[in-house]
């Protein structure tokens, strides 16, 4: 399956390995890339075969096949998660983060509050500041290297005007997947503070050891009437680029407000990312995703035994996600040195855990999406720049 092929990342001109310069200082000849959440190898045959296929033709005109990519979509989502999805449901969007901007811009206004539990993916921040909103952070507790929701403390943090919660689901990036009675809380929560609720859900299908994901919509489905689910194929097949994400949406209100906007903005899904997606969403997408999983498996297994063995580093165990969280707290360093050593030393490209709000600052968030080779050389280097405490 490929999952052991070095590509040539910064000749096909991915963001996360051309931008490793300007960002961390750091050579792409000479460093690991990881700060972006997406793979370094090749996606499913059966999607390159669909979008080869279509290059083949040579047309590239307007229309899809819609039925098509939402009986995929539909299909998917029965069979991996139990989630009977009507297609009706079903609002495409220019990914994720696109999906993201939308539901800020149309439930709240500027200087209205966006809330969302921390630390938690980066962009729900940098989101809500682009769009004019106030972030309101959740911080969550830290207890035996797993992260608790703190409903108590959740409430006195909200402000008067926070129209909208963020939440992530799994978490990004402690890889937490949550129980339906964590989920059901959430979402309680979120009736009680009169919240729209948006579950993003994007990292659902990397699932660990066998633990599932529980779509909020089964969790908590008497609370449709604010439950807006976000997914998409961008992190399961690494195809973030081909810019398509999905917001499912049963309530016809709180839906027929998106369709609205995004047909205003004369919205429509990319023609090769539907054809990438509905190959995605298939048999033998399923099938290359097991592979997938196996080579993760064996990735964080390689990933947290080396780290683990530096002292005072700890790599918190992941339940989906390919991207580790690593606690570099009992080092007793301060963020600067370890930055220092990250970056400096090791040339690792990581993400540093201040990007993602409260409760980050002593971590850094990794990426094992990569070649058995990169994340054997992670440990490597980790364990070189941290020798000292050996």
């Amino acid at each position: 399956m490929r999952f052991d092929t070095i590509l040539p990342m910064a000749a096909a001109n991915n963001s996360k390995w051309v931008t490793l310069e300007d960002r961390f200082g750091i050579d792409p000849a000479d460093g690991i890339a990881m700060a972006v959440a997406d793979s370094d190898y090749p996606t499913a045959p059966c999607v390159v075969e669909a979008v080869r296929k279509s290059v083949d033709m040579g047309v590239f005109g307007y229309g899809y096949d819609k039925a098509g990519y939402l009986d995929s979509l539909c299909w998917w989502m029965s069979h991996r998660h139990g989630w009977t999805v009507d297609p009706d449901w079903v609002v495409s969007t220019q990914g994720l983060g696109h999906a993201i901007a939308t539901t800020i811009d149309l439930w709240s206004e500027p200087g209205e509050g966006v809330a969302y539990f921390t630390p938690v993916y980066h962009e729900f921040r940098f989101k809500t500041e682009r769009a004019g909103r106030t972030p309101v952070e959740l911080p969550m507790v830290l207890t035996e290297g797993r992260y608790e929701l703190d409903f108590e403390a959740a409430a006195q943090a909200l402000t008067p005007d926070t129209r909208i919660l963020l939440f992530c689901s799994p978490q990004n990036p402690s890889g937490r997947i949550w129980s339906r009675e964590e989920l059901r809380r959430v979402a309680a929560f979120a009736e009680e503070h009169n919240l729209i609720l948006v579950s993003d859900e994007v990292h659902c299908d990397l699932q660990y050891d066998g633990t599932p994901h529980i779509p909020m919509d089964i969790a908590a489905p008497e609370f449709r009437h604010r439950t807006i689910t976000l997914f998409a194929a961008s992190k399961t097949f690494n195809l973030a680029g081909m810019r398509v994400g999905q917001m499912i949406i049963p309530d016809a209100d709180l839906r027929a407000r998106v369709v609205q906007r995004l047909t205003a903005l004369n919205y429509d899904p990319t023609v090769m990312g539907i054809t990438a997606t509905a190959a995605a969403y298939t048999p033998q997408g399923n099938e290359w995703l097991a592979a997938q999983m196996a080579h993760l498996t064996r990735m964080r297994d390689i990933f947290d035994t080396a780290v683990n063995a530096i002292p005072g580093v700890k790599s918190m165990r992941l339940q989906s996600t390919f991207l580790p969280w690593v606690d570099f707290s009992g080092t007793g360093m301060e963020s600067a040195e370890i930055l220092r050593r990250v970056h400096g030393d090791a040339k690792l490209g990581t993400a540093p855990g201040d990007w993602f709000g409260t409760g980050g600052e002593s971590f850094h968030r990794f990426n094992i999406a990569m070649p058995t080779a990169h994340v054997e050389a992670m440990g490597t280097r980790l364990a070189a720049a941290f020798s000292d405490l050996q």
